[in-house]
């Protein structure tokens, strides 16, 4: 059935894309079978994170508008809280980028987190890869913006851009160590602002202090509204996709993603029911201790 599916997709039939998605959701081990016998295409996967309300839907919005202006065409994967009461995406892609969902160069899909933590659908890498094999040029994920917790897309995407706005100073210090770490662009929308120098120079000083790693991570301020600062993102985005560093990059990606695959395969062939029996009987001994239980199981 994937192997279908698959082929399709790889002609640019959009609805065995969007079917295919949904089913990729259930978790279905087979596909995991599938893309194992399927040459999947490389193409730029973007991140765009940050905290909520920086505008990155609008940022997003604009950056599909400049790479169809190119002639590339752009799927767009919008990861969106999930509802408590039907576990989908609360936001919907029609809402959120309207002016987009029936161009024939853009695929725009909403998934749920689906309570995952670090604000990433838990099939996100399968999903992606399906989107890989589409007709699109460039790969998009807006993630849901959970603050510092915000990590995981960054073992996911080629290159990550992180948007704050002017009003974060404050709480750029907590989210200090973790943007430092994912953030290959910073991206200061809504620079019209009042106080976006005075933002603009807190942030230079904190990449100032990272430059002793040897990094330096460009800032670029926006007003996505306005579409100003748009194609400064996409220059500097072309510049590290096509850097020499970028093949080292795509190794430490490829071992993000080999130990993340490691675990579902783990997962999928744990036996339930043996492992709660186990459990229980563990759990009668006086001394029980979940940590040496796990080692002994695993072992």
């Amino acid at each position: 059935m994937w192997d279908k599916w698959i082929s399709q997709i790889q002609q640019g039939d959009v609805r065995a894309l969007a079917r295919a998605i949904s089913l990729a959701e259930n978790d279905s081990a087979e596909l995991t079978e599938a893309l194992a016998h399927t040459t999947i295409p490389h193409k730029p996967v973007i991140g765009i994170t940050g905290p909520p309300g920086a505008g990155k839907s609008t940022l997003t919005d604009a950056l599909i508008g400049a790479l169809i202006s190119e002639g590339k065409s752009v799927a767009v994967l919008c990861v969106d809280p999930s509802s408590p009461f039907h576990q989908g995406a609360v936001l919907g892609d029609r809402i959120r980028m309207s002016e987009w969902y029936t161009h024939p160069m853009v695929y725009i899909r909403s998934l749920a987190t689906r309570g995952a933590l670090g604000g990433l659908h838990p099939r996100i890498l399968e999903i992606t890869d399906l989107v890989k094999c589409f007709t699109a040029d460039w790969i998009l994920i807006e993630t849901v913006g959970v603050g510092q917790s915000e990590v995981e897309v960054a073992g996911l995407a080629d290159r990550t851009v992180v948007v704050l706005v002017p009003e974060a100073g404050d709480e750029i210090q907590t989210m200090k160590s973790g943007l430092l770490e994912i953030a290959d662009v910073f991206v200061v929308n809504k620079s019209d602002r009042p106080d976006a120098a005075r933002f603009r120079s807190h942030l230079e000083r904190m990449v100032q202090e990272d430059r002793a790693h040897g990094t330096i991570i460009p800032i670029i301020n926006t007003v996505a509204t306005e579409k100003k600062g748009i194609s400064d993102i996409i220059d500097a985005l072309n510049t590290m996709l096509s850097s020499p560093s970028q093949k080292e990059r795509e190794k430490l990606l490829l071992m993000e993603k080999a130990k993340h695959l490691l675990r579902e395969q783990w997962l999928r062939k744990l036996d339930a029911v043996k492992m709660k029996a186990s459990l229980n009987e563990a759990m009668l001994a006086k001394d029980f201790n979940l940590y040496s239980w796990v080692s002994n199981y695993a072992g």
